[in-house]
């Protein structure tokens, strides 16, 4: 098991395969931290699908208005929404996208992230200064890296729930 500093600003994710730890940086990406944590809190993230996974790239999840799959579940919406709650500024920062941290996923407008995020399989450093970080995968990546891959994948994997580590 992880050991986790600061219960209030860790997520653990569960998985198929597992749990995964997630140190969020909320001196880094505050406004993206409380997000996470409100949304995970509200249940929000429980059975939403990963929608874009691209093998050497990345996982992208977080669509809590179409990618419920208990909810109204239609695969060809899934990624399209976010939250109810408004778009957050960038904050983007000088930490690159390592393998297992936690980028914002947005549209073209680097202020129009929401809910959806995404976790690198690999450095990508391409990303960085485009892309808010605002955690890392600090155990479980193997879990990650089981995830199923496609655009979307034919079956998709997806969050069976999202916790505040300091709720559990």
């Amino acid at each position: 098991m992880a050991e986790i500093k600061d219960p209030e600003n860790t997520i653990v994710i569960e998985l198929k395969d597992g749990p995964v730890t997630v140190e969020l940086l909320p001196d880094v990406a505050p406004q993206h931290v409380t997000r996470m944590k409100e949304l995970a809190r509200a249940g929000a993230y429980d059975n939403v699908v990963f929608h874009r996974v691209i093998d050497g790239f990345m996982a992208q999840t977080g669509d809590v208005a179409h990618g419920n799959a208990e909810k109204d579940f239609d695969l060809r919406r899934a990624g399209t929404g976010g939250s109810d709650l408004p778009d957050l500024p960038a904050e983007f920062s000088r930490l690159p996208h390592d393998r297992g941290t936690i980028g914002a996923a947005r549209a073209q407008n680097p202020n129009s992230a929401n809910s959806q995020f995404f976790i690198n399989f690999t450095d990508n450093h391409f990303l960085n200064g485009q892309y808010t970080v605002y955690g890392r995968v600090i155990e479980g990546m193997e879990h990650v890296d089981a995830i199923t891959r496609g655009e979307p994948p034919a079956n998709p994997d997806r969050l069976l729930s999202v916790k505040v580590a300091a709720d559990a």
